[in-house]
């Protein structure tokens, strides 16, 4: 996991240690790193940042000692990324849906947004599993009409779950679908409704008009997107495209086991300034863990 990212700092550190450096010398070493940075999905906004960061805390020093190179170059970039990340924070879900049935306020409306291949129905699940394990059953809602197959793909997560589902007609109106599950949990008591959503192409302005009723519709108090890890640079376009259309209030990234490079959930969260707030580790139920930053730093900085 994030082997590339891990490596072009052990690189980094091993060319800055080997002599007291110039300023002209300094300056290519850091930007060798940054197309490196750059090749790990780092985004430029990020890498410019973190380079001049280590140009700041370098030029001028006597670098003589591996150990003090690396602490330096470790502590820079857990200065840059914890600014990244640091700031919004992640709510507790679980909780938060059983206040609102304690309160009678209604269930926790959950909209999950993404494009097809990300993993976004698996992920639904897998949301579903860490509400049923903690006293809470959710209602899903399949209110994508469009995918074949799509239904009978959270029908069957929601079988094995032993969770409510409410599904329409293949070309129903995604919104009254939504609507429909959000009054099914409301009448029988259930605290959470995770809503499906279509996930054709991110540019087709149907989906975006059919997303905008959805949120209209059900006035979800999350709109989490789903993107999958290693799709890179396009994880960000995808980040921008649905904060722009819809608005995201919180982000997963999947596949995040098989992420080598590393830079993604990095650049995902300075592109729309969102918390990451869980991330998919494996394709079991229980495979979906809150995002931690000092796990990713402790895994970049090792």
């Amino acid at each position: 996991m994030f082997e590339k990212l891990r490596s072009t700092l052990r690189g980094f550190v091993e060319k800055v240690s080997t002599k007291e450096l110039s300023e002209r010398e300094l300056s290519e070493i850091l930007e060798d790193l940054k197309i490196q940075l750059l090749e790990s999905d780092v985004a430029f906004e990020i890498a410019e940042q973190l380079t001049e960061e280590l140009k700041n805390r370098l030029a001028g020093r006597r670098v003589s000692r591996r150990e003090d190179v690396g602490a330096l170059v470790r502590e820079a970039f857990r200065s840059v990324i914890e600014e990244v990340f640091r700031g919004a924070s992640i709510p507790d879900l679980v909780e938060e849906a059983k206040r609102l049935c304690r309160s009678g306020e209604g269930p926790l409306k959950i909209v999950f947004l993404g494009v097809n291949g990300v993993g976004k129905t698996t992920t639904i699940a897998k949301f579903a599993y860490m509400f049923r394990k903690n006293g809470v059953t959710p209602v899903l809602a399949a209110a994508d009409t469009f995918r074949a197959g799509a239904q009978e793909q959270l029908r069957i997560h929601a079988s094995r779950l032993g969770v409510p589902l409410i599904a329409g007609k293949y070309g129903a109106d995604p919104a009254s679908v939504a609507y429909d599950a959000i009054a099914h949990a409301s009448s029988k008591g259930f605290c959470v409704v995770l809503i499906d959503t279509a996930g054709r192409m991110h540019t087709d302005k149907d989906l975006v008009d059919e997303l905008r009723k959805i949120v209209r519709v059900s006035r979800p108090h999350y709109k989490i997107l789903v993107l999958d890890a290693l799709t890179g640079n396009d994880a960000v376009e995808q980040a921008r495209f649905f904060d722009e259309a819809v608005g995201v209030d919180l982000v997963v990234l999947t596949k995040i086991d098989a992420d080598a490079k590393g830079g993604g959930a990095l650049s995902v969260a300075y592109a729309i300034r969102k918390p990451i707030a869980y991330v998919g580790v494996g394709q079991d139920y229980d495979d979906l863990q809150r995002f931690d930053v000092d796990w990713f730093l402790k895994r970049i900085l090792s």
